[in-house]
C-alpha cells in the first residue's frame, strides 16, 4: 500500500472594471460581474453579494484568454462595521474556499467587518476547473492491497500525462496557475471593488499567497494572519519526512512527561519506533473483508503505512494517539482495520483541483528542490524507509511541463506590515520552526502556538479559539492577541483507556 498522505455598495447587474496598475502587460484589465446563481445555498438572513472576478489566465502573455473566479462578499453583522474587510482563501494548493460560504453564522469576523471569500483560480468552482479524475483513479488503484508498488511511478506518470493532455486540449494554459497569478487576482479584486485597505486571512498553502501580496502589492494591506505558515524559502519536499518524525516524537515525549500516560504506556516512543523499524523489514499482515464482495484482502503494512495512525489524526483526536499506538503494539489492529476497510469503500472521486496543485507545485517547489536530498531523505530513517518526502515526483513534474518561476519566489520576504503567525504545536505539515524562522524578517509580527493542536487552528470547529485569536488581531494588529480562551489551552490530557 502506498502511503499518501470593505465598505462598498454593489447593485445587482453592475459590472465594475479596473485597469490593474501593478500587472504586466499594462493592457490587461479585470472585471467583477454580479451573479444571482451561487455555488452554495446561503442562509436567508445573511446579507451578501456573489459574483465572478474576470481576469487574464496568464498575465505574462498579451493574448491571454479570460477566466472567472467566484467571490462571496459577506456583509458584517455590525451595523457600523470597520472599513477594512477580511479577504480569505484556503490552502492546498487545490482546495476550494467556496464551501465555507454555508457557515458564515459561525465566523466571528463578521461581528466586526465584512468577510470576502475568494476561490483560487483552477479550483473546483472556478472557470475553468483543473480537475484530474485520472489522478484520483490512480490513487485508488495504488491503495489496493494487490497493487505492485514497482508500478507506482508509471501509474502516476500516465495519470499526469492523460490529465495534462485533456486540459491542454481544452486550451487551458497550465502556466497561468501559480501563486503569483493568484496574488494578482486578489489585488485585482481589491481594485475592482474599490477597497482602500483590507486584511488577509490565509491558511497553510495560501500563506504563500499572502507573502507574495506583502512583497508585490503591499499598499492596501492593513494586517495579515498566516495560520500554519509555509514560507516561500522552504523546500517542503526535502523536509516533510523529518517534520513528521520530529512531531511524532514530540507527542510521545509529552506522553512520557505525563505521569499517567507514562505509567500506562512506559517507553512508548522507544517501543513504537522499534516496531516501525521491524515492520519496515517484515511488514505487518492485516486481512480485511472487502465490503463489496466479502472476499478477504491482505494488506502488508510497513513503518511508513503505520505512521498514518498519527498523520491522519485531527486536533480532536490527539489525546488518543498514545492509546492507539499502544493498541497496535499489543496486537489490537481494530483501528488499523477500520482505516484499511475505509480505503476499500472509497470511490476514486473527481480529482478536484489536482491540475491546479500540479501546476503550482511543479513551477514553484520542484525547481528548487534537490533530488539528491529527496533520494537521501527517502531512505534516511529506518522507521519509515521508502517514504518519499516529495509531494510530487520529479517525473510527474517533467510530464506536467510548466515553466519554472523566478528565483525570487524561493526567497524570504521582509515587511513591516503587522503579521500574526499561528501554529498548532503538533503540526507535522507546517512545523513551528518554519514560523520561528520567519519572525526576524517580519518587523511587526507576533507568533502564537496552540498547545496540543495540529494543522490550521483557525479552522478547528470544536474550539473556535483560533478564530477568536485571529479576529482579536484584526481588531488590534499592533498588539499580540491574548483572548481568555487562549489562556485555557494546555497540553492535552492523554487518554489511557
Amino acid at each position: 500500500m502506498k502511503t499518501f498522505f470593505l465598505r462598498f455598495i454593489l447593485g445587482l447587474g453592475v459590472l465594475v472594471s479596473v485597469n490593474c496598475e501593478a500587472q504586466k502587460p499594462k493592457s490587461h484589465s479585470s472585471n467583477f460581474k454580479i451573479s444571482k446563481e451561487t455555488t452554495h445555498k446561503i442562509a436567508e438572513n445573511q446579507n451578501y453579494t456573489f459574483g465572478y472576478l474576470q481576469v487574464p489566465e496568464n498575465r505574462s502573455t498579451s493574448n491571454s484568454k479570460t477566466i472567472e473566479i467566484p467571490v462571496y462578499i459577506f456583509k458584517s453583522r455590525n451595523p457600523n462595521p470597520q472599513p477594512d474587510p477580511i479577504i480569505y482563501t484556503v490552502g492546498g494548493p487545490g482546495y476550494s474556499t467556496m464551501p465555507s460560504a454555508q457557515y458564515m453564522k459561525y465566523y466571528r469576523y463578521l461581528d466586526d467587518r465584512d468577510f470576502i471569500l475568494v476561490e483560487q483560480r483552477g479550483n473546483y468552482y472556478a472557470k475553468p476547473h483543473l480537475g484530474c479524475p485520472e489522478w484520483a483513479e490512480a490513487v485508488a488503484k495504488s491503495n489496493h492491497p494487490n497493487f505492485d508498488e514497482q508500478q507506482s511511478d508509471q501509474l502516476f506518470n500516465d495519470a499526469a500525462k492523460r490529465c495534462r493532455n485533456r486540459l491542454t486540449n481544452k486550451n487551458i494554459d497550465l502556466n497561468g496557475y501559480n501563486t503569483n497569478e493568484i496574488a494578482a487576482d486578489i489585488n485585482d479584486l481589491a481594485n475592482a471593488l474599490g477597497i482602500e485597505h483590507y486584511n488577509l486571512l490565509t491558511i497553510s498553502y495560501s500563506t504563500k499567497i499572502a507573502q507574495v501580496l506583502l512583497r508585490d502589492y503591499p499598499n492596501r494591506i492593513r494586517s495579515v494572519v498566516m495560520d500554519s505558515p509555509l514560507p516561500l524559502e522552504v523546500s517542503y519536499d526535502e523536509e516533510s519526512v523529518l517534520n513528521l518524525l520530529e512531531t511524532v516524537k514530540k507527542v510521545l515525549d509529552d506522553c512520557a512527561h505525563d505521569p499517567d500516560c507514562n505509567a500506562v504506556f512506559p517507553n512508548l516512543k522507544t517501543r513504537f519506533f522499534s516496531f516501525l523499524r521491524e515492520k519496515t523489514q517484515n511488514p505487518l499482515t492485516v486481512d480485511i473483508e472487502n465490503p463489496e464482495d466479502g472476499s478477504i484482502e491482505t494488506f502488508k503494512l510497513k513503518g511508513s503505512d503505520l505512521m498514518n495512525i498519527f498523520s491522519l489524526a485531527s486536533t480532536s483526536e490527539v489525546s488518543n494517539i498514545p492509546l492507539e499506538i499502544n493498541k497496535i503494539l499489543e496486537g489490537d489492529l481494530s483501528s488499523v482495520s477500520y482505516y484499511l476497510q475505509s480505503l476499500l469503500k472509497q470511490s476514486p472521486g473527481d480529482g478536484s483541483g489536482r491540475g491546479m496543485r500540479l501546476s503550482v507545485w511543479c513551477a514553484e517547489e520542484y525547481p528548487f528542490t534537490s533530488q539528491e536530498v529527496v533520494a537521501r531523505e527517502t531512505n534516511r530513517y529506518p522507521e519509515v524507509a521508502g517514504l518519499s518526502p516529495a509531494i510530487t515526483e520529479a517525473s510527474v513534474c517533467d510530464i506536467w511541463g510548466v515553466k519554472k518561476v523566478s528565483a525570487i519566489e524561493n526567497k524570504a520576504i521582509k515587511t513591516d506590515i503587522p503579521v500574526l503567525l499561528i501554529n498548532g504545536e503538533y503540526d507535522e505539515l507546517t512545523p513551528i520552526k518554519w514560523a520561528q524562522n520567519m519572525l526576524p524578517n517580519l518587523e511587526n509580527s507576533y507568533h502564537i502556538i496552540f498547545k496540543g493542536w495540529k494543522h490550521t487552528p483557525t479552522t478547528y470547529w470544536d474550539n473556535p479559539c483560533g478564530m477568536e485569536v485571529a479576529n482579536a488581531f484584526f481588531n488590534n494588529p499592533n498588539a499580540k492577541p491574548n483572548p481568555q480562551c487562549f489562556e485555557t489551552i494546555e497540553t492535552p490530557k492523554f487518554k489511557t483507556k
